[in-house]
């Protein structure tokens, strides 16, 4: 009596065992993740939320790796932004020389450098195009509009740091500027020049504030005279009378957003106005 030939088996044991497989796997991970400590469990949090901000300072991935930051240092590299950071300091410095119309030329009264830990905006008093009233700290109109478009891009990103710098160009001979207070009539007596760059700058702080960004954001507001003027220029030179806002990145990794920031849909301030001299 001759045996039949058994049947091909089907494959749906194939496919339980995936299931199981992978269900193995996912228990692994869960485990895995429940022991970790907190700051790995904020980290792939913060992964799942918005993976476009999740790497971290400390490592190449999203997993803080203290190694990794030993790894760089011991080859000389060290970085103070992420790639993605930067990215949004980049579009931030696109935004604001297309709200401030800003053209390549020597008589540009704002200047927006990228560097390793920021943003750094020169916004100059030019004679054709001034900022404050003269040997004051009194906005003109068009000083106002440009520190209130400047605050209304940078109020959008709350995870920033703010640090304000005033500066000034040497006066010739021995007379000293009669400052004149942004929240007073009166002129300052014994006033000179670091009370000048100072109460400028300070004046740029509360324009700021008013404008929209965050008061706890500015951490810091500074006075420098004529003792740094700008590089290739003499210290009488016009191009020193100038605000430095400098935009820093926190250097906490609990500063990186938990989730993307809603984006101020508000329209920016006016245009320039009118009667502001053209260069």
């Amino acid at each position: 009596m001759s045996k039949k030939k058994e049947g091909h088996h089907g494959g749906a044991w194939k496919v339980a065992y995936a299931d199981f497989t992978t269900a193995m796997m996912a228990l692994f991970l869960c485990l895995w993740l429940a022991s970790q400590d907190q700051k790995i469990k904020d980290a792939v949090e913060r992964a799942f939320r918005n993976p476009f901000s999740s790497v971290t300072k400390e490592s190449v991935g999203i997993i803080p790796n203290k190694e990794a930051s030993s790894t760089y240092k011991q080859e000389g590299r060290f970085t103070s932004v992420s790639a993605v950071e930067m990215e949004t300091m980049r579009r931030i410095s696109d935004d604001l020389s297309k709200l401030l119309k800003q053209q390549d030329t020597e008589q540009t009264s704002v200047q927006i450098e990228v560097t390793s830990d920021g943003l750094r905006i020169n916004i100059f008093d030019r004679s054709q195009k001034p900022i404050f009233n003269p040997d004051t700290a009194l906005f003109t109109d068009y000083g106002a509009w440009v520190f209130s478009t400047l605050a209304w891009e940078i109020s959008r990103y709350s995870t920033f740091h703010i640090e304000l710098e005033g500066h000034t160009a040497s006066e010739a001979g021995s007379q000293k500027p009669q400052v004149k207070s942004q929240t007073s009539d009166l002129r300052l007596p014994g006033s000179d020049l670091w009370d000048l760059s100072t109460e400028r700058a300070n004046a740029a702080r509360r324009k700021l504030i008013q404008s929209g960004v965050a008061e706890v954001q500015i951490c810091k507001v500074s006075g420098y005279a004529d003792t740094v003027p700008m590089p290739g220029y003499a210290p009488d030179s016009e191009i020193n009378r100038r605000v430095t806002v400098l935009v820093k990145l926190k250097e906490s990794v609990d500063a990186l957003p938990d989730k993307p920031e809603t984006m101020d849909t508000t329209t920016p301030p006016n245009n320039v106005p009118d009667d502001t001299p053209n260069d």
